[in-house]
């Protein structure tokens, strides 16, 4: 006959069912209100929101309260996909805050990626009206045509696409960061933790066709990494 489940985890299980039904930043319930609520005691109630705010769904602010985080959007590493594409396999709404966007001089690091003169667009990604992250992109200046795209509804992909143009290899560089000063157009702490993403994408002919650099708050997306274990490894 199996173990009953400890009591921590049936109202962990009713906590979790309560938060996925709440909307981003909604307020939650302190632990003196839900010890009254269960009748138990605080600490009983203090397990049970510990896995809620490891797995990102709550964040407890100190002189303030505890509140609802969305669902960190999680993509597989090894995988060319857009964030468009990304939310929308999530069941999520994807769409855009346009910053800027035109022809500009290419950073350093841009240079090979795009050219010496870029179309340059920065966008705030955001997923269900929530802010996931900044996003600086840079195509060659040939494909000035990119501005006419949706550049807040739509996805870049598929515009490159209707130019005839497929996005096939990438590599990315990944780095830990703050927000800085993305923090006022994010709507976060400028020490907020960011992964930071440095792609840049070829076409189907092996064609420098992107260089992207895009800024994630760390609590509201994630990478999965599936690996194999070496032979040997300890």
């Amino acid at each position: 006959m199996p173990a009953p489940q400890p009591l921590y985890e049936r109202i962990e299980k009713r906590l979790r069912a309560r938060a996925e039904a709440a909307a981003d930043g909604d307020p939650f319930p302190s632990e003196q209100e839900l010890a009254r609520e269960f009748g138990v005691a605080r600490m009983t109630v203090r397990q049970a929101l510990a896995g809620l705010q490891r797995d990102g769904r709550l964040e407890r602010v100190p002189g303030r309260g505890t509140f609802v985080r969305a669902a960190a959007a999680v993509r597989p590493v090894g995988t060319l996909l857009s964030f468009h594409d990304q939310m929308v396999a999530a069941g999520r709404t994807p769409r855009s805050r346009l910053l800027e966007a035109g022809l500009r001089p290419a950073t350093g690091d841009e240079v090979a990626a795009a050219g010496a003169v870029v179309v340059g667009i920065t966008r705030v990604r955001l997923a269900d009206d929530v802010p996931i992250a900044i996003e600086r992109a840079a195509f060659p200046a040939s494909l000035e045509r990119l501005l006419d795209a949706d550049l807040e509804s739509g996805s870049l992909h598929q515009a490159l696409r209707r130019l005839g143009l497929r996005p096939t290899l990438g590599s990315s560089v990944l780095s830990a960061g703050t927000a800085g000063s993305d923090a006022a157009v994010l709507g976060v702490d400028p020490g907020t933790p960011m992964l930071v993403e440095t792609r840049t994408i070829v076409d189907q002919h092996g064609a420098p066709l992107e260089h992207t650099v895009s800024r994630y708050i760390a609590e509201r997306y994630a990478l999965k990494v599936d690996f194999t274990v070496a032979s040997g490894s300890s």
